[in-house]
């Protein structure tokens, strides 16, 4: 993050800012933007800088300036129409069309036609000078400078047409946005550096589902920012950007204790339960019971009367409520009472970012104390890198942790018996570890539990037989005489006396 000075904002030495017309685009640049600068927008057609442009007119309209859309590439039928579609009106955003609507290729029209390919360069930066001197706006976009490029031929004479319109608005009091699709081979570096500020909009092809879009700001000039990728979404209303969390930006005072699960017996094998403001990793086999012990804590804090926060990646609504009632949880109940939330998350459509969003909303407008996860391994899915998720993770876990909240996240190992395979070694940012297995004893196939680390406090360093039954999860007593647990092929060789009855429901 680029550390501008400690100036104290809205002083006349540091003007205060202006919106960009994106709350999360202000949320990155720590306010907004500088007034009466240039900036410049850049990135591939289809990411998105003429949305964002033109939330940063219609934020202007909002406060009640005269604002100009300078359009050499786009139509003003289409920027309506663009308009129309967000749910937004242009009636008070002056359009000046550079390519007038009513040019044709008659060749009796030739030498009057305004088309930027066949006029000169200087005839066109005189047209957009009259208009401003006109209409004299304090927001101005030009879209886009590939025109302006194609008429200069070559850099040197781009370069001074573009600062010429630097100088030309700084004498304006006018704050103006270049948009550039980087249609042209060259990078154009040099513009960089006459722009106020730079901001890079980028729309990612990944192997499967939607595509994703970032955004980074590349440069601003005295202007402190949250630097790195930041994933944003297109929808009906405009950008909808997700800033990067930085946990360290984010610490809550908050009242420790524990957060009990409601089964005695699952409290002691803790050492008392799970802390707030840590988090759980439990891990195991696939069906083993690992989405029903964190259904367990959610349902018992919702029941408290405490919010919390279920993401599902991996099952639907319905295969939740069927595993809730065969155990004996109140799911519906919990859910009807507005405590508990459950949001299916299709990993395929969502980016990092937004969850993270998501993550904070809950938390910070929903006053969420218990997050559950399930699972990290639809989550991995989410990434488009994956060797960037146990990063995102760790800013996560701190935020939530510096926020009080209780975390549970679900991790399925690969297998069902024998060495099991971790896809994800997340371990060592978790503050405590619950290891969940199959074991077989007399021909029949049980379950044990096991907390392997709590940094947190003592927790018993024993193995438990656990089942799941209609009255919910029944943890049994300290056993002994087991081996290979750790090499995922726990063989059991005690006696059958401390080993619960049969079981006679599944989950």
């Amino acid at each position: 993050m680029e550390q501008p000075g400690n100036i104290a904002q809205g002083t006349k030495a540091d003007p205060a800012r202006i919106s960009t017309g994106s709350a999360g685009l202000d949320d990155i640049l720590c306010g907004g933007l500088d007034a009466e600068r240039m900036y410049l927008y850049e990135g591939r057609p289809g990411t998105g800088k003429t949305t964002l442009a033109l939330q940063f007119l219609i934020e202007g309209v909002r406060q009640g300036e005269r604002v100009l859309y300078i359009a050499l590439s786009e139509s003003e039928a289409e920027l309506r129409l663009v308009a129309k579609r967000h749910g937004w009106t242009l009636d008070r955003v002056d359009i000046f069309e550079l390519v007038p609507p009513e040019t044709t290729l008659d060749p009796e029209r030739e030498l009057t036609v305004l088309h930027p390919a066949e006029i000169e360069l200087s005839e066109t930066t005189k047209l957009v000078f009259e208009k401003i001197a006109e209409l004299n706006p304090t927001r101005v976009v030009i879209d886009s400078l590939s025109e302006l490029r194609l008429l200069a031929q070559n850099s040197l004479r781009y370069r001074r047409q573009v600062l010429a319109l630097k100088h030309f608005f700084a004498k304006r009091h006018c704050t103006v946005v270049l948009l550039d699709d980087l249609t042209s081979r060259d990078t154009d570096l040099q513009l960089h550096s006459i722009a106020h500020g730079v901001v890079l909009l980028e729309q990612l092809a990944i192997d499967y589902g939607a595509q994703r879009r970032r955004l980074n700001v590349v440069k601003m000039r005295g202007i402190e920012f949250r630097g790195g990728f930041h994933d944003f979404a297109i929808a009906k209303g405009g950008l909808n950007i997700f800033p990067r969390l930085v946990a360290a930006e984010h610490h809550t005072r908050f009242d420790a204790g524990f957060a009990p699960s409601g089964n005695a017996e699952l409290d002691k094998l803790l050492g008392g339960g799970l802390e707030r403001g840590t988090n759980a990793l439990l891990i195991g086999g696939a069906g083993v019971g690992k989405s029903s012990l964190a259904l367990t804590y959610a349902i018992a804090a919702a029941e408290r009367g405490e919010s919390v926060v279920y993401y599902a990646f991996d099952e639907g609504r319905g295969t939740l409520e069927a595993r809730a009632k065969t155990i004996g949880l109140g799911l519906q109940a919990a859910l009807n009472s507005g405590h508990l939330r459950l949001q299916q998350i299709d990993p395929a459509e969502l980016s990092p970012g937004e969850f993270a969003a998501n993550v904070r909303h809950s938390v910070e407008v929903d006053k969420a104390l218990v997050v559950v996860i399930d699972s990290l391994n639809g989550y991995l899915n989410a990434m488009p890198d994956g060797r960037f998720l146990v990063l995102q993770m760790h800013e996560l876990l701190s935020y939530l942790g510096q926020q009080g909240v209780l975390t549970i996240l679900v991790l399925a190992q690969h297998g069902l018996v024998g060495p099991m395979d971790t896809p994800l070694d997340i371990s060592y940012l978790s503050d405590a570890v619950v290891m969940l297995r199959y074991f077989e004893f007399d021909g029949t196939v049980r379950r044990a539990l096991s907390v392997v680390k709590k940094r947190s406090g003592n927790h018993e360093r024993t193995i438990r037989e656990f089942q799941l039954t209609p009255t919910g999860i029944q943890v049994g007593p300290p056993l002994t005489g087991f081996s290979g647990v750790f090499a995922g092929t726990p063989r059991y060789t005690g006696d059958s006396k401390p080993l619960l009855g049969a079981e006679k429901h599944g989950a």
